[in-house]
């Protein structure tokens, strides 16, 4: 009589033990290894961050985006000559504020890198007007260049007896102060951010290279620029992110005077909204700069999707 071995091998598809493996696609994709309870606890604690994103992320920039959705607003501000020096100054103000500041930030990290105790102090003062608030910072600066009382005109007057220019009467020396007031406000932030780059370079990459003569600037072209360019790129990406929506200097240095003459994006965009009680042209304005904004954050994206941690 011959018995027969039921292996399990043997035994139908139908009939094997159930596995993860065998679970719909489309819940594996939701789910992940987690099962029943912890699926519903990372529901539970993921809802309130959603809602939250869905309230004040989400629904704004939906509904911004309906508000200039007509094309009829964009005709209109191209019709304004206003807006078109708007154009002209925020391009001015990106690529002056956001070249001269990260080039003085470079060059200023190298300083710091100095050992002593004096450049520790001077480093923490050098910190203070990025950590003082914006808003009095500026109208400081504002009444400082005043034509009449300003304290600027004051020392001109006392030192040689001449009446000083009116610095915000003036469209190019107001923007000029504007664009100054951003690069001194923030270069004490991008010169820390760039030292600490400096920093975590490996000295044993310095000292090889003093080794083989290296030193001054050819120690800074060939080894710590090189190390330290991919950081560079992503400073000058958020930077310039930072600055076109960043209406402070304008607003309260020029007040777009004269006559308007020295607004950017930011500001008109506010000034139609607000102004002007009309938000769907102020929105407008700020929607026309999204064909420089979206490279700029596609860019970023990308450079810090990076699989290993670089410099």
């Amino acid at each position: 009589m011959s018995v027969l071995v039921e292996t399990e091998a043997s035994l139908p598809a139908a009939a094997a033990p159930p596995t993860l493996a065998a679970e719909p696609a489309r819940r594996r994709f939701w789910r992940g290894p987690l099962q029943r309870s912890e699926y519903a606890w990372g529901l539970a604690f993921c809802a309130p961050y959603v809602c939250v994103f869905l309230a004040f992320v989400a629904y704004p920039i939906c509904f911004g985006v309906w508000m200039g959705s007509q094309p009829g607003l964009y005709f209109e501000l191209i019709d304004d000559p206003v807006y078109l020096n708007t154009v002209v100054n925020t391009a001015l103000y990106l690529f002056f504020a956001v070249n001269v500041k990260l080039f003085l930030a470079l060059l200023l990290s190298g300083f710091f890198m100095r050992r002593g105790w004096w450049v520790k102090a001077l480093l923490m003062l050098f910190v203070l007007p990025w950590a003082m608030p914006a808003q009095p910072s500026y109208m400081s600066i504002h009444w400082m260049l005043d034509g009449e009382w300003g304290l600027l005109n004051n020392i001109i007057w006392h030192l040689t007896g001449e009446i000083g220019p009116n610095w915000l009467t003036w469209r190019w020396s107001a923007l000029g102060a504007a664009i100054a007031t951003h690069v001194w406000k923030w270069l004490p932030f991008w010169t820390v951010i760039l030292l600490a780059g400096r920093m975590a370079i490996p000295p044993e990459l310095l000292d090889a290279a003093r080794v083989d003569g290296a030193s001054g600037w050819r120690m800074f072209l060939h080894v710590n620029f090189p190390l330290i360019a991919n950081l560079y790129l992503i400073c000058t990406l958020l930077t310039t992110i930072f600055a076109l929506g960043d209406y402070n200097p304008i607003f309260f240095v020029t007040g777009g005077a004269p006559a308007h003459s020295t607004e950017v994006l930011a500001t008109l965009s506010i000034r139609y909204a607000f102004g002007m009680a009309n938000p769907y042209l102020g929105v407008a304005t700020a929607i026309s700069a999204l064909p420089l904004l979206l490279p700029l954050v596609v860019i970023l994206m990308r450079k810090l999707r990076t699989q290993q941690v670089q410099l």
